[in-house]
Formats: C-alpha cells, sequence, structure tokens
C-alpha cells in the first residue's frame, strides 16, 4: 500500500469513491475538483494506492478563521468497500495527521454525519473526541 499526493489521472477513482461516500460526482467534476484544489497550498488530497490502483482518498486542508485558531480538517475519507477495514483508513489519518504537522498546524479537525456511526467509532479509536454538534444550513445562490 503507498499513500500519495492524488493527481488528475486519479480522476475516474476517485469519482467512483466519491459515489461510495454517498454524493454525487462524475469523471469530469472529479478531475476538475482535483485541478483546482490540488493548485492551493492548503489543500492535500491523499490516496491510498494498492497494485497500481486507487482505492481510497483523503481531502485535507488547513482552515483559518478570525474567531479560532488555525486547524487543519479532514474533509472527506473514503476507502473502497471492498478494501474497508484492513487499515487502508488509519494509514490515510495518520498521512493526513502528519501533512497538517508540516504545514505547522497543531490541531485537526473531522465533521462527521451523526448517521455515520461506523466513522464515528473508526474516529473515537484514532484519537478524536467529539466537541460539538450543530446543523448546517445551506442556501441555493
Amino acid at each position: 500500500m503507498t499513500i500519495r499526493s492524488a493527481i488528475v489521472d486519479d480522476a475516474p477513482a476517485v469519482a467512483d469513491l466519491i459515489v461510495q461516500l454517498g454524493y454525487s460526482a462524475t469523471v469530469a467534476e472529479a478531475a476538475d475538483r482535483l485541478e483546482r484544489l490540488l493548485a492551493r497550498p492548503d489543500n492535500d488530497i491523499l490516496v491510498a494506492v494498492d497494485d497500481d490502483r486507487v482505492v481510497g482518498f483523503l481531502h485535507v486542508s488547513v482552515s483559518e478563521s478570525i474567531e479560532g485558531e488555525t486547524t487543519g480538517e479532514i474533509r472527506g475519507l473514503v476507502v473502497n468497500e471492498a478494501h474497508r477495514s484492513g487499515g487502508i483508513g488509519a494509514q490515510l489519518v495518520e498521512a493526513a495527521e502528519a501533512w497538517v504537522r508540516q504545514q505547522g498546524v497543531r490541531k485537526i479537525r473531522v465533521r462527521s454525519n451523526v448517521k455515520r456511526e461506523r466513522a464515528r467509532r473508526f474516529y473515537e479509536r484514532h484519537g478524536y473526541i467529539v466537541v460539538k454538534t450543530s446543523n448546517i444550513f445551506d442556501k441555493e445562490l
């Protein structure tokens, strides 16, 4: 298993993984998002590669705000259904934590829907604690 930064050519596998995570994405949309996000120094998309095949990804970023300290944030994590429970998610999280440390940031955060009980148990096993629950509001513009 190798963990590396994604490249735009990973878009087909990333699009499939986004769908497995419960969202929609075409290959073209995944390629566009990869291209834009990877061009920003405050983001990285890490991929887990097994036998030259992308089997998971983790999007990590640095988040700055006026009201609080700078934090790293796991924005998305998914491992292919056929490869779950084999330690790939843990390897991706460890790589994300190392990336955040390299950015000079001392805290990392992840947000997860309260319905994702399996994700909650995964993060708690890796030392993350629930500090708040909240509502998320959207408005179409």
